[in-house]
């Protein structure tokens, strides 16, 4: 199977508030075709399958694909292909796609090409779905399911367009309907069936809610550790001890979401909760060599062990040159790429924020504009850099290159 692009798509007609928060931009990309074939078939639907063949399977599926510990998580416009691969070339092992819009997906070819594309590079990947009606998600899941390793059901987000939509998180008030979600893609999909998730306020809810999912067919659950009214990363520390609860109730694997702003967040996140992985989000936007080891200067300096952090050799200006490449190799729209471009070169507009304002102001992008603004950031001077950890060996401390993944 291969998904045909559309060589010339034009703006798409999809409402807004469904999609992003992000004010739409002129919109560019097609669907690329991949050589990949589609992940060994799991058998049987799970219908007419024990808990414990399942079970088995879905721990045999995750040990094929390697146990990837460091995941791209799925953000709304900003989980797309270019940036999946340059998490991918800093360390990242697997990746959601964004949130795609079910109902949309399914009947609208131009937001298919726009919204979802990938390459045979693109693995492991999670395809990930809003959704309210069961036969509208299987129609979106057939689509896509030859094309990744799990298919997703979003029941995390948190956003007012999940509220309207009754999608995401909201759904954690419709139990049932949940259940019939993910049983009717299990009862019909080759490709396995994950769930992401927040948390209820009260423990023993989320376990129920936890091993209802299982019991439905679910072969992966990511939690994330806050709950539906903690949307603020930064006021908010995610409950990693309801994670490891969760671990421990479960028998398919388990991913953990929260309080990850460095390379040792992941390490001591897997240790606190017995997790086999750990998404990224909002630290990868201004950093997406999070995984490789570098921190921002903000960790780095605010770690409380500052003198143990040297220059990594890269900054985010280095990152934002990668992206673009990859963007022109892979194209996606352009609302994307301005979100992208501003997350990542967010310090250096700080100190030039004359920089920023000719850059909010420009309302048509080109790949020749970013590039010369980056080269004027670097030309202005200030330069921001990535920091990495100290490398000691048994007779001395010593500075340590980074190598380039």
């Amino acid at each position: 199977m291969s998904n045909n692009p559309d060589p010339n798509p034009d703006p798409s007609q999809v409402p807004d508030d469904l999609l992003s928060s992000e004010e739409q931009q002129q919109r560019d990309g097609q669907i690329e075709e991949t050589v990949d074939a589609a992940p060994a078939s799991l058998g049987s639907p799970s219908r007419v399958l024990s808990i414990d063949t399942r079970v088995e399977q879905a721990w045999a599926h995750w040990k094929k694909l390697g146990r990837p510990k460091y995941i791209v998580a799925p953000m709304v416009d900003n989980s797309e292909l270019p940036f999946r691969l340059l998490c991918q070339k800093y360390g990242a092992q697997a990746a959601y796609t964004p949130m795609l819009h079910s109902r949309i997906f399914s009947e609208t070819e131009k937001y298919r090409n726009q919204e979802f594309t990938t390459c045979k590079e693109d693995r492991p990947l999670f395809v990930q779905f809003c959704a309210n009606d069961p036969d509208t998600l299987l129609e979106a899941a057939k689509r896509v399911q030859n094309f990744c390793d799990y298919v997703d059901i979003n029941l995390g987000c948190p956003q007012r367009i999940a509220r309207r939509g009754n999608y995401g998180a909201f759904l954690m008030d419709n139990l049932p309907l949940v259940k019939a979600l993910v049983e009717k893609l299990v009862q019909n999909l080759t490709t396995p069936v994950s769930c992401k998730i927040r948390i209820f306020p009260k423990l023993q809810d989320t376990l129920n809610y936890a091993k209802m999912l299982e019991d439905a067919g679910c072969s992966l659950l990511a939690v994330h550790g806050r709950t539906r009214d903690e949307k603020d990363g930064k006021k908010f520390r995610a409950d990693w001890s309801a994670i490891k609860e969760v671990k421990n109730a479960l028998r398919i694997p388990v991913l953990a979401n929260g309080n990850v702003r460095c390379i040792e967040d992941v390490d001591d996140c897997i240790e606190a909760t017995g997790v086999e992985g750990v998404l990224s989000a909002e630290t990868l936007l201004e950093n997406p060599a999070v995984f490789a080891g570098f921190r921002t200067a903000e960790w780095a300096k605010g770690s409380g062990e500052e003198e143990g952090y040297v220059d990594g050799g890269l900054d985010q200006g280095d990152l934002v040159v990668e992206y673009l490449k990859l963007c022109e190799e892979h194209p996606v729209p352009w609302r994307m790429i301005r979100s992208h471009v501003h997350k990542m070169l967010g310090d250096w507009f700080r100190i030039h924020p004359q920089v920023r304002e000719r850059f909010n102001a420009q309302n048509i992008l080109t790949f020749e504009f970013l590039y010369g603004l980056v080269d004027e950031l670097k030309e202005l001077g200030g330069r921001v850099p990535l920091y990495k950890k100290r490398k000691l060996d048994t007779l001395n401390v010593k500075e340590e290159s980074p190598k380039r993944v």
